[in-house]
């Protein structure tokens, strides 16, 4: 008997198995096509609970993936701690305009986290702001899509978090110069990030997906994840008591153990490791999502490039195959489609 879109993605992440792996993005999927199809858009579904729900749905109620997914920035913790914001429109995302606290290593001016602390303690973080609607969005995902689909809520991770507060050249500029203050910061920002997954799983998500870009090896070296970052995404992820995925931008190949380490279900990575290359690496330590390339071939590529990739992916031996990292806005409905037909082809 053909297994549910539900009980097949619970199956990956259990690394149980399958008929065939699932096609399901855990990281942003929220296409112009999408916002059309479900009558829900940007910036609205940013901040209305009812049109995110709606949104996050649509990747699968309209285009056959087989897991629902909200919010769709990374910046709903940095506006709730203090970050101004420009909302964008429909086809721009949430911009950063300003920085709360004062953090420069060149001219020794820094605050320190108690001054966040005060501005907002943990345990009001998830009682407003986006932070909350995201929160108020997996229970209504759960309720209208729990059933038959596995629900994924998205948050941002500590050092990416800390850099949005202080800006991030100069954390990681602090990461050479005064590691120690770096850390410390990187440390206090962790569990307003361990809240919001916590908060997410007890309003209905199956699991928390942190998204990590500043720990890019194209931003921190691999010497560097474990200390600056790793340590502190292992509290406020991969101690969650649920099932948790976490991604980390660019060619991740120097740090997809470290990732394992951290604790969490699985991790997520780009086109930029080679798919077989990718399955060596992670020696099968737990769940492993991606990792069909976003620029191309999903938003500039033909449905058969992008059939080929995801076919290159589950060859290799990815458990759930999914977007490298956040799907483009403006992908193409045909090349989404063609994503979740070259799996569900191989049944």
């Amino acid at each position: 008997m053909a297994m549910s879109c539900r009980d097949r993605v619970l199956a990956a992440m259990h690394k149980e198995p399958l008929d065939r792996p699932p096609v399901a993005v855990f990281t942003t999927c929220d296409t112009v096509d999408m916002m059309d199809a479900c009558g829900a858009s940007w910036p609205e579904a940013h901040s209305d609970p009812r049109k995110m729900a709606a949104l996050g749905c649509a990747q699968a109620d309209y285009f056959g993936l087989e897991s629902v997914r909200a919010g769709f920035c990374l910046t709903e913790e940095a506006e709730r701690l203090g970050c101004k914001m420009r909302m964008g429109g429909k086809t721009s995302s949430p911009m950063i305009l300003s920085h709360p606290y004062t953090y420069d290593p060149q001219k020794r001016l820094f605050d320190e986290p108690e001054k966040m602390e005060e501005f907002m303690p943990v345990e009001d973080f998830v009682k407003g702001g986006r932070v909350k609607t995201a929160v108020d969005a997996m229970g209504i995902m759960h309720k209208t899509h729990g059933k038959d689909y596995v629900v994924v809520g998205g948050n941002t991770g500590p050092f990416t978090l800390a850099g949005h507060l202080l800006n991030a050249e100069n954390l990681i500029y602090s990461v050479w110069t005064d590691p120690e203050r770096a850390k410390k910061w990187v440390k206090a920002v962790a569990p307003y990030c361990r809240a919001f997954g916590e908060a997410l799983l007890a309003n209905g998500a199956d699991v928390v997906q942190m998204s990590e870009p500043s720990a890019s090896t194209d931003i921190l070296s691999p010497s560097d994840f474990t200390q600056m970052s790793g340590q502190f995404v292992k509290h406020a992820l991969g101690d969650l008591p649920g099932m948790t995925v976490l991604h980390i931008c660019g060619d991740s190949r120097g740090i997809i153990p470290y990732m394992y380490d951290t604790g969490v279900t699985g991790i997520s990575v780009e086109e930029k490791v080679p798919p077989k290359e990718a399955v060596e690496i992670a020696d099968d330590r737990g769940v492993l999502v991606g990792n069909v390339g976003c620029a191309f071939p999903l938003f500039k590529g033909t449905p058969k490039d992008v059939a080929d990739a995801a076919n290159a992916s589950a060859d290799a031996g990815f458990d759930i195959i999914s977007a490298g990292c956040g799907v483009p806005i403006g992908t193409p409905a045909d090349n989404i489609r063609a994503m979740v037909d070259a799996i569900k082809s191989r049944v």
